[in-house]
């Protein structure tokens, strides 16, 4: 009885710098788990590096974080009054063209594993290229082995008709962890209506994000308007289908930026997502400077209308669920 009624608060997507400081806005916010993004675009050489700085974190930092495998740890967290932290990649960089490594990245923590990242992979199409060719044959064959294995796949940065047929390939649920309804603002990364129901029906679900490219009025969007928009949703997929995946990236310098977006494989400056007339991060919005805005979007989603119980599945009971039906 007592596990039934756990409210749990889950932020599906972080890509901050990480410091002992934003661990602690983490748990201020109450927050049981995150998924943060260890990568981007590193091969399996430079995950490696990047799980040993991880390995640093979780030591110096073990009485607010721990390294999270399943739901169990969820559960963990939230009697132990620490964060959960689970690993993703946006982008399926770190398997190279080699299939056998999709187990190993699951054996070294890797839960989530976006196909793309806003380009042409070896597994599917991003949502920035002008042909959108689906899910590769390599791609088939990664989706029945990211099942088997146990890595929930993730389209947040990928074209629609991949993202189609992710969700038909894909045996278990896929999930968007990071993007918007397109109805709201339209941005490449945003979704259709038709996609989100599609994604709905086949029990997959959306974390919610807020990310100021992603708002309607960018950093000057309102708590007031972000919600309305988080009922509309509601309406297209069922409350019980959507979450929030923030895309938080405090205290990355703007050069991480143009990592993001150029990868190793452009020269040009500022290519994809912010454009050239988005140099840097954007400012947060005022309510959500970091994941203590939690608080504010608990009392603005009551506000608009979301019940005590609608509102504890948006702020993490419905990610925990996700979790634990994967």
């Amino acid at each position: 009885y007592y596990k039934l009624n756990m409210n749990y608060k889950i932020d599906n997507l972080q890509y901050c710098n990480w410091t002992r400081e934003v661990f602690k806005y983490n748990r201020e916010a109450n927050l049981d788990a995150v998924h943060v993004t260890i990568v981007y675009h590193e091969d399996f050489d430079e995950l490696l590096l990047e799980i040993k700085k991880w390995e640093k974190l979780f030591l110096e930092n073990s009485d607010l974080i721990f390294p999270a495998k399943n739901f169990k740890d969820i559960e963990k967290a939230h009697l132990e009054k620490k964060t959960a932290i689970f690993f993703g990649f946006q982008n399926c960089s770190p398997i190279e063209d080699d299939i056998n490594l999709v187990e190993k990245i699951h054996s070294i923590g890797c839960r989530f594993m976006q196909l793309t990242y806003n380009n042409q992979s070896l597994l599917a199409t991003g949502c920035y290229e002008k042909i959108d060719s689906g899910v590769t044959n390599f791609g088939k064959e990664v989706i029945k082995e990211m099942n088997r294995v146990g890595i929930v796949i993730d389209m947040s940065h990928s074209a629609e008709k991949s993202t189609f047929d992710a969700i038909e390939i894909s045996e278990k649920p896929i999930a968007i962890t990071h993007a918007n309804p397109s109805f709201w603002h339209p941005a490449k990364r945003n979704k259709s209506n038709e996609l989100l129901k599609t994604l709905s029906q086949s029990g997959g679900i959306l974390g919610l994000s807020l990310y100021p490219h992603h708002l309607k009025e960018n950093s000057n969007c309102t708590l007031e308007s972000f919600c309305e928009m988080v009922a509309k949703t509601a309406e297209i997929m069922g409350v019980d289908k959507i979450g929030i995946g923030s895309d938080l990236c405090l205290n990355q310098p703007d050069s991480i930026v143009e990592w993001m977006r150029n990868g190793t494989w452009s020269k040009s400056k500022n290519y994809g997502e912010g454009s050239k007339n988005k140099p840097g991060f954007p400012k947060q919005p005022n309510w959500f400077e970091d994941a203590r805005g939690f608080s504010n979007l608990e009392s603005g989603l009551k506000r608009i209308g979301f019940s005590e119980n609608e509102t504890n599945g948006i702020l993490g009971n419905n990610w925990y669920k996700f979790y634990k039906t994967i």
